[in-house]
């Protein structure tokens, strides 16, 4: 397993300074990747999400959107860690975790060490937001991992044009298989640069280790899936390319 620190940044929005990670390459630059978590929180998951795209050769960066609440990361292993983190997701305000998300978008462009474009990636509550992101904004590529949030807004689909990579399980006890089909229909109408994948007998957060619901063959499969993906749309320097590790 590949281990890498961050180090801490503010990004500057409209209410102050929201806390936020940042992960460099070996190479100490390369294209931006936005990292949006999933309702735990920047959690050891995502912390190790992000290090392995930083190994293959990304600056990534992760804000904290718990942060107007005063909260931060959760064990997504606890026995109340679902009741918690969907107490606190319930409690953001949908306009505002979009405004610092497009706002994190802004400050990852800006730095000195990105180089190449800059996409957006999330899981979960952050795959509906990278989604919103794409839709708002104008990043070079869009990653998202179940997003809880999609089925809602399925028709900003019209809105991205960023090439985008879609993960769904097809066992998921949140967004069911006809909706994930309304979904895939919706974002491949029309689109040009559009991949979808699903999973059998995967359910929501397959990709998360730590967590109840991780489905072992299903994460292996779409991580391969996301570096291969991001690779052609977003090569990062081709020496940290090579390095990477197909999962974690």
């Amino acid at each position: 397993m590949i281990r890498a620190s961050s180090d801490r940044v503010k990004v500057l929005t409209d209410s102050g300074e929201m806390p936020a990670h940042l992960w460099l390459p070996e190479s100490g630059s390369g294209p931006g990747l936005l990292l949006l978590q999933e309702i735990f929180g920047v959690s050891a998951y995502i912390r190790q999400r992000a290090a392995d795209l930083a190994a293959a050769g990304y600056v990534v960066l992760a804000p904290e959107l718990y942060w107007r609440l005063g909260d931060g990361a959760l064990d997504e292993s606890g026995p109340d860690a679902v009741s918690t983190a969907m107490g606190l997701a319930e409690r953001l305000d949908p306009d505002t975790t979009l405004e610092d998300s497009v706002a994190a978008l802004e400050h990852l462009r800006a730095r000195e060490e990105v180089r190449g474009g800059t996409g957006v990636l999330g899981f979960c509550l952050g795959g509906g937001l990278a989604y919103n992101v794409a839709a708002v904004d104008s990043p070079d590529v869009l990653v998202s991992y179940y997003g809880s949030s999609i089925p809602g807004m399925v028709e900003l689909a019209a809105n991205i044009g960023a090439p985008s990579l879609y993960h769904f399980g097809l066992a998921d006890d949140y967004i069911d298989a006809a909706t994930v089909e309304r979904i895939r229909e919706g974002v491949t109408t029309g689109g040009s640069d559009v991949q979808f994948e699903t999973y059998e007998g995967a359910n929501h957060a397959f990709d998360n280790w730590n967590f109840v619901l991780h489905h072992p063959e299903a994460s292996a499969r779409a991580w391969r899936s996301t570096l291969d993906f991001l690779a052609r749309v977003l090569p990062p320097d081709p020496v940290a390319a090579a390095g990477a590790t197909a999962d974690r």
